[in-house]
C-alpha cells in the first residue's frame, strides 16, 4: 500500500522538493491531498501532474481561478485556513508534511494530530509559536512527530538507536548566513537583494532573510528544546560555513554522533517520509577531498542579536515565543518591502516583546490573541 502524504505548502521551496521525492518513489508515495497561498498557477500544475484528492489554497481571493482550472478533472477544490485545517482530516491521508510557512502552520497541524496523522514537520514557527501545546497533544494522540529541517532530521538521525541513553547536550550547526564577517556598520546598508543571497541553500524568501539575520537558527533552538526535551542549556550554537555537518548529539560518556552531507533538503524529506526505512537517492555523494577543511566558530549574539533574543524567549516562558515570532513575520514582510533597514528589525523585535502582555499558561485562543496583539503592535512601530 502507498503511503498517502498531505503536502502543505506544496508550492514552496520544501513543498516542491517534497513532490520530487514523490516522483523519484512514485511506488511508495501518493499525494492525496496538497495546499498553497498564492502561487495558484504552480499549484494548477502540480494538481494536474499528481492528481490528488483534493487541492486548497489559503488565500480565498484565488478561488475561482483554480476552480476553473481544475473542473475538467474529479479533484475537489477548497479555500481558506478552516478548509486547509478540515483537509489534514480526511481519513485516507497518514501523514501530513506541515510546509506551511510561519504561523499559518498552527491550527492544521493542531488538527492532523488530533486527528491521529503522523507529522513531517518543516514549520519550525508551530512548535516556536506553540511548542509545549503541541508536544502535549501529540503525546496524548500518539502521534510521530518526525523533523524535516535539516538540524534537527540530524539530531533525529544520531539519536536512532539511542533510546537508553538521554542526550547530554546537542550542537545546532548554523552556517552564518552572507554576513558572517559584516560589522555592525556593514550591516546597516545590507539590502533586499543581499540578504536573499544565501551561500549554501535555496530557500523561500522569509525563511533566507530569517538565515541571514540568525533568527531561524534562534527558532531552530526553541524547536529542538520541544522535539528532544531538553533544556535551552543544553542546546549549543556552532556556526559552520560549511553546511556539512548538519548537527551534532553529545552523549554523557562523552562520545559526540554527527550527520554529514552535503546541502540537499530532500534528504530529510525522504528520511521523515520513509522512516525508519532510508530510500535510495540519486542526489550526489559527499566527497571529503571537496572539504579538506571543516571550520567552526562561536555565533556572534552582539551583531547578530536576533539569536539572543531566542534564548530570552525561552527563559521567559509563557506566550513570549509566539510574540518572538509574530514580530518577526512582521518586520521580515516589511524589509522585504523596503520599509525598514536590516538591523531595524531586531530593534523593533526587542521594543515589541515588552510591550505584549503576558500569559504564563497560554491556551490555543491565547496563542491566537497573541498573535494578533503582537502583529497589530508591531505594524504600528513600522
Amino acid at each position: 500500500m502507498k503511503r498517502k502524504l498531505a503536502i502543505l505548502g506544496s508550492t514552496g521551496s520544501i513543498g516542491t522538493q517534497a513532490l520530487e521525492v514523490v516522483s523519484e518513489h512514485a511506488d511508495l508515495f501518493e499525494v492525496y491531498a496538497i495546499t498553497g497561498n498564492n502561487q495558484v498557477d504552480l499549484l494548477i500544475n502540480q494538481a494536474r501532474k499528481f492528481m490528488p484528492e483534493v487541492v486548497a489554497i489559503a488565500n480565498e481571493q484565488k478561488y475561482p481561478e483554480l476552480k476553473e482550472a481544475l473542473e475538467d478533472l474529479p479533484i475537489k477544490v477548497w479555500a481558506g485556513a478552516e478548509a486547509i485545517a478540515q483537509l489534514v482530516q480526511l481519513e485516507p491521508i497518514d501523514m501530513v508534511l506541515t510546509a506551511m510557512v510561519g504561523y499559518s502552520g498552527l491550527k492544521p497541524t493542531i488538527a492532523a494530530i488530533k486527528a491521529g496523522k503522523a507529522i513531517a514537520l518543516a514549520n519550525k514557527e508551530t512548535l516556536v509559536v506553540a511548542g509545549e501545546l503541541i508536544t502535549a497533544l501529540a503525546a496524548e494522540y500518539k502521534v510521530p512527530v518526525i523533523p524535516v529541517d535539516s538540524e534537527h532530521s540530524a539530531i533525529f538521525q544520531c539519536l536512532v538507536g539511542e533510546y537508553q541513553n538521554p542526550a547530554e547536550k546537542i550542537i545546532l550547526t548554523a552556517s552564518g548566513g552572507p554576513f558572517r564577517t559584516f560589522s555592525v556598520e556593514e550591516l546597516a546598508r545590507v539590502t533586499k537583494s543581499d540578504a536573499l543571497k544565501h551561500p549554501n541553500w535555496t530557500m523561500g524568501a522569509k525563511i533566507t532573510i530569517d538565515s541571514a539575520s540568525m533568527m531561524n537558527k534562534g527558532f531552530e533552538m526553541i524547536e529542538a528544546k520541544w522535539l528532544f526535551g531538553l533544556s535551552p542549556e543544553q542546546i549549543q550554537i556552532v556556526v559552520h560555513p560549511q553546511s556539512i555537518i548538519h548537527s551534532m548529539v553529545q552523549f554523557e560518556d562523552g562520545a559526540v554522533m554527527a550527520q554529514l552531507g552535503l546541502p540537499d533538503m530532500k534528504l530529510p524529506i525522504s528520511y521523515a517520509f520513509s522512516y525508519p526505512k532510508r530510500l535510495f537517492s540519486k542526489m550526489p555523494r559527499l566527497d571529503f577531498m571537496n572539504y579538506a577543511s571543516l571550520t567552526f566558530e562561536e555565533p556572534d549574539v552582539a551583531r547578530f542579536r536576533n539569536l539572543g533574543f531566542a534564548f530570552e524567549a525561552v527563559r521567559r516562558g509563557g506566550n513570549v515565543p509566539c510574540v518572538l515570532n509574530a514580530a518577526n513575520e512582521v518586520v521580515v514582510a516589511a524589509f522585504l518591502q523596503d520599509k525598514v533597514g536590516f538591523l531595524q528589525m531586531s530593534n523593533l523585535i526587542e521594543q515589541v516583546m515588552t510591550k505584549v502582555d503576558f500569559v504564563q499558561n497560554p491556551t490555543y485562543d491565547d496563542y491566537v490573541l497573541t498573535d494578533e496583539e503582537t502583529r497589530k503592535i508591531t505594524s504600528e512601530l513600522i
